[in-house]
């Protein structure tokens, strides 16, 4: 675990610690004296200040940690939902209607919600599964997975009208069509809501500040070994902070962030097996073990 590069986020504070270490070693050179003035503090205030500091990264970590769960329970119930229709429209439509292009369309529809996230081209993935002229409609679109949706909406009416289809299942395969456009709109609702800027700004400013004058509350009761431990606290709160604001929005590519093309993948794999089909191969995590 000390050596484990799996999520970790070292490369994002390097700068930071060696900065903090710098001047951790020209405050014991100096022996705690700015310019000609000698800075005369203690470890008390920082106690004092350290746990202040704690329960605010607490709060922004558990902040960010909420948004990163309530994004993953959504592409949950994604692949649920996905997996009820496909069974429903197995086991109840017609026998002499082709309902592969309606489970296809459940892939493509999680293919495009994915890229919308994650700002990709919104057909990105998606050949084969969805009407070429959908796929035409979705390269100018603004919400893509919308589209795809009332395709599918469409879809299912069309064979309830031309009575392939029970209508108290095509109401109960739509109310799951609705489970899938609010787990869109919950999903986008946490891309485009960031936690408000200042929360960063204060949390930021107020731990280069910490961290920056603890060398010279320490320097006199340990001496030599000040820029070790200022290294590594400054290593804890430097850590959580850009963890936090790296889980933030849970959507991204950086290795803390959901696997969403592994979980596409995932949905894909599941519904071509319920089609009897061979999935294609499973997504091959990286030299350090992310999937993304």
């Amino acid at each position: 675990m000390l050596f484990v590069r799996r999520g970790s986020i070292v490369h994002r504070i390097v700068g930071q610690q060696l900065f903090i270490f710098a001047l951790s070693c020209g405050v014991v050179l100096a022996h705690g004296q700015l310019f000609a003035w000698k800075v005369t503090l203690n470890a008390g205030p920082f106690s004092l200040m350290g746990v202040s500091f704690a329960i605010f990264l607490g709060f922004r970590i558990n902040a960010s940690y909420d948004r990163f769960w309530e994004a993953r329970k959504h592409w949950g119930s994604l692949l649920v939902e996905a997996r009820n229709l496909t069974r429903h429209a197995l086991s109840f439509i017609a026998p002499e209607r082709d309902v592969r292009p309606f489970v296809l369309g459940l892939i493509g529809f999680a293919a495009t919600m994915r890229n919308g996230l994650r700002g990709h081209s919104p057909t990105h993935g998606t050949q084969g599964l969805l009407p070429e002229t959908l796929q035409v409609q979705l390269a100018s679109a603004r919400s893509a997975p919308s589209l795809v949706l009332l395709w599918l909406g469409q879809w299912l009416g069309t064979h309830r009208r031309e009575q392939g289809l029970d209508p108290m299942l095509a109401y109960k395969m739509e109310d799951s069509l609705d489970k899938l456009s609010l787990a869109l709109g919950s999903c986008e609702r946490i891309a485009n809501t960031p936690l408000p800027f200042t929360y960063s700004v204060i949390l930021h400013r107020s731990v280069y500040f910490y961290c920056a004058l603890l060398p010279f509350g320490l320097v006199d009761t340990i001496g030599w070994t000040t820029p070790l431990v200022v290294s590594f606290v400054s290593y804890t709160f430097f850590a959580l902070e850009a963890l936090s604001d790296e889980i933030e929005n849970p959507f991204g590519t950086d290795t803390n962030d959901l696997a969403l093309n592994a979980m596409v993948a995932g949905i894909d794999a599941s519904l071509r097996e319920m089609l009897g089909e061979t999935p294609p191969p499973a997504p091959r995590p990286d030299a350090n073990f992310v999937l993304n």
